[in-house]
């Protein structure tokens, strides 16, 4: 079932089945960070959901309620999904209940949801986590400004050496859907999964923080199948429609922050 996305930012639950409890995210307000791959599942599927504390005055309330070191508050960090008397976080955890929820796994393959999960991870390991350590190498609570040589090393090895390897590893997984399924335009099952937009978020966001040395990288040739998977997954015409919406939160102070004192080269 696809449906219009709304002009405001939130895509609100209200026709959604009374039988089927209505999704809501609890992230960060204004920025993508670790909420964002959330937000894709939703948009892919075009799945009714609340992004509360980007459209309610009373969100960061509820969302500081909701984790440590609240009292009662049992989780430790956002995300946080709420779905009727479900409250889950820790991104993969939510991930990995919203991929057979929203047909983002391949129902007919009972090892599907853990092939695609380790991809995910994967993907955050090397897009998301390292992406945000190298502007934050040594503590996360510093100012960057205070680990600013040390961050310009992580970085300079990051786009020199872990990036790459990132890059080619999810190269060769699809090369080896390539053989193995119909097409393989994409990374397991031959459908859209939730590693793939996890992927995809993680490749926008590097893109965002080292546009030089990604636009290098991409130039390479050495990554034809991966890139061409980002274009195609841009293109879905949900994912088109949420990217020129006001739901889709711009790039600031989260995970991919671009400093052009590390966009180089990784080179001497």
């Amino acid at each position: 079932m696809t449906s219009s996305p709304a002009s405001k930012r939130a895509r609100t639950a209200a026709s959604t089945s009374s039988l089927s409890p209505p999704y809501e995210l609890i992230y960060w307000p204004t920025i993508p960070g670790r909420g964002e791959p959330i937000r894709l599942c939703f948009e892919a599927t075009s799945t009714s959901y609340t992004d509360v504390t980007n459209t309610s005055s009373s969100g960061m309330a509820t969302l500081k309620s909701l984790i440590y070191p609240s009292p009662n508050g049992p989780h430790f960090a956002p995300p946080i999904l709420k779905r009727g008397d479900l409250t889950i976080s820790q991104l993969p955890n939510i991930l990995l209940y919203l991929g057979p929820e929203l047909g983002l796994v391949p129902q007919d393959d009972e090892n599907a949801l853990y092939h695609i999960n380790q991809l995910a991870l994967t993907a955050l390991d090397g897009f998301s986590n390292e992406a945000h350590d190298t502007h934050h190498p040594i503590a996360v609570g510093a100012n960057y400004e205070d680990q600013k040589d040390a961050a310009k090393a992580r970085a300079k090895d990051y786009i020199a050496n872990r990036l790459p390897k990132f890059l080619g590893y999810f190269e060769s997984v699809l090369k080896q859907s390539e053989q193995e399924q119909s097409g393989g335009e994409y990374l397991y099952g031959g459908q859209l999964t939730y590693a793939d937009l996890v992927l995809w978020q993680g490749l926008d966001g590097v893109g965002f923080a080292f546009p030089k040395a990604v636009q290098r990288l991409r130039g390479s040739g050495e990554y034809e199948r991966v890139w061409t998977l980002y274009e195609r997954i841009k293109e879905r015409k949900e994912i088109k429609a949420y990217l020129g919406s006001e739901r889709r939160l711009g790039y600031g102070n989260g995970i991919w922050r671009h400093y052009p004192e590390l966009d180089g080269d990784g080179r001497e």
